[in-house]
This record gives C-alpha cells, sequence and structure tokens, in this order.
C-alpha cells in the first residue's frame, strides 16, 4: 500500500525549554526567517501530507501550544508534565496514538530546516515493508553524535556517543532524530522502553533494539547534514538562519528574481517575489510582502507587510512599513518612509519624506522633506491627496485634510484645511527683509 493511502499520526515534540538559548521564551518559539521553528517543522509536515498531527508541549506552556494552533489548526495538542526523555515525551501523545494508526512520525520542533520531502520519504520506507525508519546524517566531525548501528545492512541499534564502544564510533551515519515506526506496535514499544541510563530517561532510540528483537526490520534513513541541523543555543539559530536564508534567495531566483549580491539580502520566509524583479544589495525584505513583476528595490531598503507593484522603483534608503501599497511605475526614494498608505501609479515621493494613513493620488507628486502629520497623540488621520497633485518641499498636512486633484501647496506651508481641486495653497508667514540689519547686528554686538 502507497505511503499516502496509509493513515499516520505525526507527533512533534516541542517540550524544550531552550536553557542553552539563555532566553526567557521558549526553544520551539524561536525565529528562523520571521517565523517560529516550530510554525516551519508544522509546515514541513503539512507538506508531507502527514496525516494528523499532535504536538507535545511543555507544563504551562500555553504560548507554545497557542503558536501550534496558530500553524496547524487541526493539530492536537498534549503536555509532558516532567520531562523524562524523549520517549517519555511520545507516550504524553498516547491518546492520540491509540486512535489507530498505520504509522506513527516522530520529528522535533529544534530542527526547523527539515523538508516535507523527507518526511514523506521515512513514511514511504514503512509502506514498504520496514518497521521502523531512523533518519541519519554524515557529518564531518562526528564528536558528540549517536550512532546509527547496522548489521548486514540492517539498523540495530542507535548508541549515544558516550556509550558508543570504539568500532561502534566508527559507524558512518549519526542520529538526526526524526523516526517512524508502525502504528499497530507503537504503544508496546513505547512501553518497553525502560530507563536503563545515568539520566534515568526514556529514550526513544531505545525503539531500534526494541524493533530488532521483535523481529522488525529497522533500516536508516540518510539526509543532508544542514537539513537537520539542530538548534540548541543561539549560534545554531544563526547557523539555521543562514541556510534558510541561502535557500529563500535560491527560489527567488530560480523563479526569475535577480538579486545583485544575494548574500546581502534578507527575506521573510512569506516573501513572494515576481518575475524580473531587480533587487539591488543591502535589503531587507520582512514578513508579509509582495513585489510584482518588473519591480525594482535599491539598495539598502526595508519592507515589511508592504505591496510593490509591477515597474515601482523603491529606494534606495526606503522604508515601507505594514499597508504600504506602491501601484505601477510609482516612485519612492531614498530616506522616505510609507505607512498604511497607497500611493497611486506614476506617483513620486522621492525625498526625505514621510506618508503615513495617506492616499497619494496618481502622478501627484511629494516635494521633499513633505510629510503628512496624521497622530495627535490619540488618533490617527488620513490625508487625501489627489491625483496629479503638487506638494511643495517641506511642506506639512496635518490631517485630516484632503488636497484636490491638480492643486497645489507651495513649498514650507503647514496645511490644516481642505484645498479644492487646481488650487494654490500657501500657509507660511510673509517673508520680510530688513536691509542693513546683519550688519548692524554684528556692530552692535562687538561694542557690547
Amino acid at each position: 500500500m502507497p505511503s499516502d493511502a496509509r493513515s499516520c499520526l505525526t507527533i512533534v515534540l516541542a517540550a524544550g525549554e531552550g536553557t542553552r538559548m539563555r532566553s526567557s521564551r521558549p526553544k520551539a518559539l524561536h525565529e528562523i526567517a520571521g517565523r517560529s521553528m516550530l510554525a516551519h517543522v508544522l509546515t514541513a509536515v503539512r507538506e508531507a501530507g502527514a496525516g494528523d498531527v499532535a504536538v507535545v508541549v511543555g507544563p504551562g506552556r500555553d504560548d507554545v501550544a497557542a503558536e501550534a494552533m496558530k500553524a496547524a489548526p487541526e493539530a492536537s495538542v498534549f503536555v509532558q508534565s516532567e520531562r523524562r526523555g524523549t520517549a517519555h515525551a511520545v507516550v504524553a501523545a498516547s491518546d492520540a496514538i491509540a486512535r489507530g494508526y498505520d504509522a506513527i512520525l516522530v520529528t522535533y520542533a529544534d530542527i526547523p530546516l527539515l523538508r516535507g520531502s523527507t518526511l514523506a520519504a521515512m513514511r514511504e520506507g514503512l509502506a514498504q515493508g520496514a518497521g521502523l525508519v531512523a533518519l541519519g546524517f554524515a557529518p564531518a566531525d562526528r564528536t558528540g553524535y549517536g550512532r546509527l548501528i547496522e548489521c548486514y545492512g540492517r539498523l540495530i541499534a542507535i548508541r549515544e556517543d558516550k556509550d558508543a564502544t570504539g568500532e561502534e564510533k566508527t559507524a558512518r551515519l549519526c542520529n538526526a532524530g526524526p523516526i517512524a515506526f508502525g502504528g499497530a506496535e507503537a504503544l508496546s514499544m513505547l512501553e518497553a522502553v525502560k530507563p536503563h541510563n545515568v539520566q534515568s530517561e526514556y529514550y526513544l532510540t531505545d525503539l531500534v533494539e526494541i524493533a530488532d528483537v521483535r523481529g522488525l526490520v529497522a533500516c536508516p534513513l540518510e539526509a543532508d547534514e544542514a537539513e537537520v541541523m539542530g538548534v540548541n543555543d543561539r549560534v545554531q539559530l544563526a547557523a539555521a538562519e543562514a541556510t534558510m536564508q541561502t535557500r529563500l534567495r535560491r527560489r527567488a531566483m530560480i523563479e526569475g528574481a535577480t538579486l545583485v549580491a544575494p548574500e546581502t539580502v534578507f527575506l521573510s520566509w512569506d516573501a513572494k517575489i515576481g518575475r524580473d524583479v531587480l533587487i539591488e544589495p543591502h535589503v531587507v525584505i520582512g514578513p508579509r510582502v509582495v513585489i510584482e513583476d518588473g519591480a525594482v528595490i535599491h539598495s539598502f531598503s526595508h519592507l515589511e507587510g508592504a505591496r510593490i507593484a509591477g515597474g515601482a522603483e523603491i529606494g534606495p534608503f526606503a522604508r515601507l512599513r505594514p499597508g504600504a501599497d506602491i501601484a505601477e511605475k510609482a516612485k519612492i526614494g531614498n530616506f522616505v518612509e510609507v505607512k498604511k498608505a497607497s500611493i497611486e501609479a506614476g506617483a513620486k515621493v522621492n525625498h526625505l519624506s514621510y506618508i503615513g494613513d495617506a492616499r497619494v493620488g496618481a502622478n501627484a507628486n511629494i516635494g521633499a522633506g513633505a510629510i503628512t502629520c496624521n497622530y495627535d497623540g490619540l488618533g490617527k488621520y488620513k490625508t487625501d491627496i489627489g491625483a496629479g497633485a503638487f506638494i511643495g518641499s517641506n511642506s506639512a498636512l496635518v490631517a485630516p485634510v484632503r488636497i484636490g486633484a491638480g492643486a497645489y501647496v507651495g513649498s514650507g506651508s503647514v496645511i490644516t484645511k481642505d484645498v479644492e481641486a487646481d488650487a494654490l495653497a500657501v500657509a507660511r508667514g510673509r517673508q520680510e527683509t530688513r536691509a542693513g540689519w546683519a550688519k548692524a547686528f554684528r556692530s552692535r554686538h562687538r561694542k557690547g
């Protein structure tokens, strides 16, 4: 029977506190590419089509449970009341196991780079007759890793590094952690795990020897070392981030975007980047960003929660905050910040401006240093700038205010009232020039 026709329960172990993180936040909630490690793992589980999902959390960890439900609303959450090892954590989900499944797949919230295709391959190994499949990898340095011990092509044990003999330490494959086994014997196999170790913990890896004793065929499945990278501290978190960024950059380029210096561009996991997009060096693309075909993102720009339409140009040194909607052929220039505002087709905001809670109409021009004053300390208010309007440099538009289509606002104005279409508004003190005043002032100052 093919694996996708067999029922499966995937158990994600997320009870670790991550003390080596030196953090008040549980390990599973630390982020990579703008998304928690737990959410990355649950996404891979979904991609694998790995059936029902159970997430095991630690006591009092409502935050981890909430993140699990956000990423996989169909999941069931179980609590490991005591931390007595990985097998003990799996037993916490025994009510789910008891429902009856063809396969049980166990993985970990701190292995965030694991691909759905690898989890699917583990299930396929069971479908082809294995009683157990353990995921392994071949690191350059095997120090500290448990070894996958094979005999005549069968996996017979997983031995911790400190417990392995000299010969066992020569084993090529090390233990990656994820393991799959048949559902029919799952509970009885878990019951057979005993805490025969210094820590008095129940190790999930003991299932391999239990399977061998019962005459079940256990097989290793090899994965790439980077894919099964575990994250236990901030150094490993940074390494995982680097690997994820390499994946995201590669995906963007394969799908048709040009990244001039890929290693300097940082992408959120959900970035949507179209064809013929040009991204210059040193750009940060945060969560919920959509960049449509043919847009250009110049250097040192930071984008978050924004949509950039085709033909638009952003930056350099631009900041787009959530709700920024930049239409076709619009331009957002250097040191411009846009928040919760639509910049319509062909409009230009080229220099040193802040546009917040606003609409800038098609082909309007916002002069250097012009800003919308959208906040009075209590509430936010909207500025509406009509098509073809011209806002002079260093103007302040005090919301709520409306500038009509084709209107002009004189440079240096503070606009507090609506301006009708095609009108000129000037709101500044009249210039007064006093000939010789400066010379006389300096003279008086020297005499004093």
